[in-house]
């Protein structure tokens, strides 16, 4: 196997991937996004825009084609320097939907029947069950393996789809020798797991119908506030940490302790005694504070089409080159003639 796939200067590979069907929340940044940047130095990172599996889901044109020069540009603007990692599109790697075709093959009907988020998003779009919805965590593997991922950062709701990239990979290995990586979950242990503002007994999430339970990244402050002021509290009027008992109140401690980077009981400390009017407005103007400089530069990159051009030519030439690789020794593995 070439040097593409094996991680010159020994380091570790990390590949994630988002898909650009909306724009992110301040889950996604706490979460996730906030900590990309911290990863670049030591592991060898590939950022996917994941529009293929936009298609699972009806989508306007237009309104994609501008959301991933929007998610490239928050990409970016949360600090990844496209010179230390790959950031690409992914139809712009054909790498991705021939491999996952030959995945396709060496996967089990019965292993794609049991996946949750189908079944979930199945119940949602009811008209429009297709073939694609079934089968994208074949794709979602074909994405990972094709860069010899050795992690990818996952939440608690992709762990069923990396179990199958893992199953798939240990598959495709045994019966052709090594030929993929076989990658491992990633958990952070900075990331804070966000809830909605007014249903905190469920995850902060951009397909939300109701806009008042997310903060986007690029929100307007006015508009950041106004959620915070609105957010779901409790009777007791104490700001203290607990999550079954007092979720909301929980959850805006999580928030506040994430974006000012202190611990929980220093946040039960500052707040001792603060009413919960006082204390939203507080957790509001962090948040601001927190993504003013995000939301700046996001709006100055989106305000040059041209940069964000040259930075998904330059992903899809440093991506295709390592794709290119795996993807040819799987057609030899399997006996295409190449």
């Amino acid at each position: 196997m070439s040097d593409e796939n094996t991680n010159t200067v020994n380091k570790k590979r990390i590949y994630s991937a988002i898909q650009p069907s909306g724009q992110l929340t301040l889950g996604n940044y706490l979460g996730a996004l906030r900590n990309f940047p911290k990863l670049q130095g030591d592991y060898d990172c590939v950022y996917c825009i994941a529009n293929m599996h936009s298609l699972t889901v009806r989508q306007d044109p237009e309104q994609l084609k501008e959301r991933i020069y929007s998610l490239l540009a928050l990409y970016l603007a949360c600090g990844l320097d496209p010179e230390k990692n790959v950031l690409y599109l992914q139809s712009h790697v054909h790498e991705h939907a021939e491999l996952a075709w030959i995945l396709n093959c060496y996967t089990y009907n019965g292993e794609l029947s049991r996946m949750t988020q189908f079944k979930d998003k199945s119940s949602k779009h009811a008209d429009n069950i297709n073939a694609g919805l079934f089968t994208y965590p074949v794709l979602m593997a074909a994405d990972i393996l094709l860069y010899q991922s050795d992690f990818v950062p996952i939440g608690q709701d992709q762990k069923q789809h990396l179990e199958l990239s893992r199953d798939i990979a240990d598959r495709f290995n045994k019966l052709y020798g090594q030929t993929f990586v076989v990658p491992a979950p990633l958990i952070s242990k900075q990331g804070a797991r966000i809830m909605s503002l007014q249903d905190p007994d469920k995850k902060m999430s951009k397909s939300d119908t109701n806009t008042s339970n997310f903060v986007l990244i690029v929100e307007d402050p006015a508009s950041i506030m106004k959620k915070f002021k609105k957010a779901v509290t409790d009777s007791e009027a104490e700001v203290r940490y607990d999550e079954e008992n007092k979720p909301g109140v929980s959850n805006l401690i999580n928030i506040y302790a994430s974006v000012t980077d202190k611990s929980v009981p220093d946040v039960e400390k500052e707040f001792e005694g603060a009413r919960y009017g006082e204390f939203k407005m507080a957790v509001g103007q962090a948040v601001i504070d927190a993504l003013a400089p995000v939301r700046e530069k996001y709006e100055e990159l989106m305000g040059d089409k041209g940069y964000l051009e040259k930075v998904l030519k330059e992903g899809r030439e440093k991506a295709s080159a390592i794709a290119s690789v795996t993807l040819r020794d799987v057609y030899e593995k399997v006996g295409f003639v190449v």
